[in-house]
């Protein structure tokens, strides 16, 4: 019959060629993922203590989730497990260098219909602290095989909210190539990191106020760790920032910085 519905297959396929902002869907705009990450070489979080222990400054292991604003073992070990992160070892024995935590890192540089930047102020940690953030621009430790692209969505989601809309684009073509940060690590004290950000940008399309400053619920840490005793995010502080006109975009290029050496 003429008025008769389109078959269920159809409907679907239809609606799947629909944008969404949130998704790039064309392959040709999307970068290269992140590398393939080496396997899990600690089965057990004391494995990895024994591991860490006589390759980091005296003292430094201690002071993991003790000193404030810093993170503990635990979450180390989880980021190992998830693939957020690697070791990077020398193949001699102590005293060799020491141990260097390598993080591929998406940095998304969203700004709202003015042209103001997205930046987050600070945050709220599940015991309490509330730790600075530069300020820095939304950002994400990606995964093994996610592109900065996905990443970034997957970012949006978790810090912004779901019901944050986003238009998630590329970097532009002279900073395609990302850019090596080599720097202590924030959160694991003692610890060496490499931080390849992968800048993208980002325009917003409705979901979050446009003006002054907000506050978001992290969705994207498992609360379980929490108990288990992980420390993860529970709250975001964000401000918009207006650009300072000088066209250099030295500060932009600092926050993008920030958010390496303060990856969470």
């Amino acid at each position: 019959m003429e008025n008769s519905p389109p078959p269920a297959a159809a409907t679907e396929e239809a609606q799947a060629t629909q944008p969404d902002p949130l998704h790039p869907r064309d392959p040709a705009a999307m970068r290269p993922p992140s590398p393939p990450r080496a396997p899990l070489a600690f089965p057990t979080l004391d494995s990895l203590a024994a591991f860490l222990r006589p390759r980091l400054p005296p003292q430094a292991l201690s002071s993991w989730g003790a000193v404030p604003g810093t993170k503990t073992l635990l979450n180390l070990f989880l980021e190992l497990s998830h693939g957020d992160c690697t070791l990077i070892a020398p193949t001699t024995p102590p005293p060799s260098p020491q141990v260097v935590r390598a993080v591929h890192v998406a940095t998304v540089r969203i700004r709202n219909r003015r042209g103001a930047r997205l930046v987050e102020a600070r945050q709220l940690l599940s015991d309490g602290t509330v730790r600075s953030r530069g300020p820095r621009p939304l950002s994400e430790k990606m995964r093994p095989g996610e592109s900065p692209e996905a990443a970034a969505a997957r970012a949006v989601r978790e810090e912004l909210g779901e019901r944050a809309r986003v238009r998630i684009g590329v970097a532009r073509e002279e900073e395609a190539a990302p850019r090596v940060e080599e720097r202590e690590s924030v959160s694991y004290p003692g610890l060496p990191a490499r931080y390849v950000l992968h800048a993208v940008d980002a325009e917003v399309v409705g979901g979050v106020p446009e003006d002054g400053a907000f506050e978001t619920e992290e969705t994207g840490e498992d609360e379980g760790d929490a108990g288990a005793g992980a420390i993860t995010v529970k709250r975001h502080y964000w401000e918009w920032v207006d650009d300072d006109g000088d066209g250099d975009g030295d500060d932009e290029h600092k926050e993008v910085a920030a958010a390496g050496a303060r990856a969470h």
